[in-house]
């Protein structure tokens, strides 16, 4: 009789820990993401990490409200790109994202004109500041939303008055909020990060990563598969 019961509980333990390594490799089998945007970085990002996704830039209103805060701003703004591409691909699972920089309570947006990039950039200079990144996740069949937020500061070396204008005319700061990009010729400047790296290139994966794994607990029970695996 003592032999049965404890042969009974083998079993239950032997098909629960099977459930858990199945519900844990299907995490590690990362589902493909349409990318509601247009940035390189971030398709650079994903393709790093090794994230199947297609890119589907939206078609937005980008301007920040008056007295709109950074967090509100950037969180608006995913959600914005995310539920305008989910209309188009309304089957898929959409992420999208949104990255500003904030000194001394200023959003530092894209730079309008090489002027402009010199001031963010004289401001920049010597200081630690904010990247700040929204990012919106929306399930298409099953109309589950999630939004989150990552901060990263960034420590930015003292730049000459030379080093200032070599920077803006190289044209890589215009397209860049804050007026700089940490991967590319702007990573001389950058003297110290605190966070994460790739929340400054305008994608946090581990924020993303969580994001999913949130989904796939909300979406799995009992490690049943949902729209999320396709």
């Amino acid at each position: 009789m003592e032999d049965n019961r404890n042969n009974q509980v083998s079993e239950l333990e032997t098909d629960d820990l099977a459930g858990r390594v199945d519900n844990r490799r299907w995490i590690l089998e990362l589902p493909k993401i349409i990318l509601a945007s247009g940035s390189p970085r971030r398709a650079e990002i994903l393709r790093t990490v090794g994230w199947p996704f297609e890119m589907m830039p939206p078609d937005i209103d980008e301007t920040r409200r008056t007295n709109e805060d950074a967090v509100t701003y950037v969180q608006r703004l995913a959600r914005s790109k995310a539920e305008a591409v989910a209309q188009r691909v309304p089957s898929s699972l959409i992420v999208a994202a949104d990255t500003t920089v904030v000194i001394d309570e200023q959003i530092l947006e894209k730079p309008t004109d090489q002027n402009d990039a010199c001031r963010m950039l004289r401001k920049l200079s010597g200081q630690w500041h904010q990247v700040i990144t929204g990012v919106a996740l929306i399930d298409g069949p099953t109309s589950q939303m999630q939004f989150g937020c990552e901060k990263t500061e960034v420590k930015f070396a003292m730049m000459s008055q030379d080093e200032v204008n070599w920077y803006a005319s190289s044209g890589e700061p215009m397209d860049k909020a804050g007026a700089y990009a940490i991967q590319g010729l702007g990573a001389r400047f950058i003297e110290r990060i605190r966070g994460d790296y790739f929340n400054v290139m305008g994608l946090p994966v581990r924020l993303l990563y969580e994001m999913i794994q949130e989904f796939s607990a909300k979406s799995r029970p009992n490690g049943a598969r949902t729209s999320l695996s396709a």
